[in-house]
């Protein structure tokens, strides 16, 4: 089994390493994580029981599949003190929004890359990520979509400049939708029910929607038609 490795353990890769033990992909034995909190060092090894460093390079003298999970305002030192460190043929997805395969390139030289935007529902294993393989094999690609897949719904684009399109789909769309429900939720307060009320009805009703959208979709019918459904002349909507 390959050895996986995070470099930097926040909530996405958290989210990514309950996906992976969950469906099975890697073993606790086989997977790495390092960061620069020590404190949170030792809860990620309680969690998960996998292995964990502090030093970056003890982490790609292990990797066979290295996930850059770090923010993007810290990539390119995290890039500079890794260069030269990595297993030859290693796979390198970077999570990292707004941070460019050529600028990976550029610092780690000719490895396989792979750039992916998640977004946080990944959190709840209902995430939506777009891939772009800038370098990888066919098994790179495969290897990355399996990883993106255990935590939810992973689609793959042909050109990178569409990952801004992801970006603004799904990986800031969450905001948008809790906007939505928020401003719901203070519309029905204002209405008269009760903020709890107003809680229970407005996230149920997200929750359902987006089910029964889902479902729509296996019969072709687009959000387009639910609306429709809903919006009938005449009627309340």
């Amino acid at each position: 089994m390959k050895t996986i490795g995070f470099i930097g353990g926040g909530n996405m890769a958290q989210a990514l390493l309950t996906g992976i033990l969950k469906a099975g992909l890697y073993h606790a034995n086989h997977i790495w994580a390092s960061d620069i909190r020590v404190e949170h060092l030792d809860i990620l090894k309680d969690l998960y029981g996998i292995h964990v460093t502090a030093d970056n390079k003890e982490l790609t003298a292990q990797a066979d599949i290295l996930v850059l999970s770090v923010k993007p305002q810290v990539m390119a030192d995290v890039l500079e003190g890794i260069a030269g460190t990595l297993k030859k043929d290693v796979l390198v997805i970077s999570i990292a929004a707004g941070i460019t395969t050529a600028a990976i390139a550029e610092k780690l030289g000719d490895v396989q890359v792979v750039r992916v935007m998640p977004n946080t529902p990944a959190l709840v294993g209902a995430g939506a990520s777009g891939l772009y393989n800038a370098s990888a094999s066919e098994d790179g690609l495969k290897i990355a979509l399996d990883i993106c897949s255990s935590v939810g719904k992973a689609i793959v684009v042909e050109d990178e400049s569409l990952i801004d399109a992801v970006t603004a789909v799904s990986g800031s769309g969450p905001a948008y939708c809790f906007l939505l429900m928020e401003e719901m939720i203070k519309t029905g307060v204002e209405l008269g029910l009760t903020e709890e009320a107003a809680k229970t009805l407005v996230l149920q009703t997200a929750k359902g929607a987006a089910l029964l959208a889902e479902s729509a979709q296996q019969r072709n019918e687009d959000p387009a038609i639910l609306r429709q459904k809903v919006t009938s002349p005449g009627g309340t909507t």
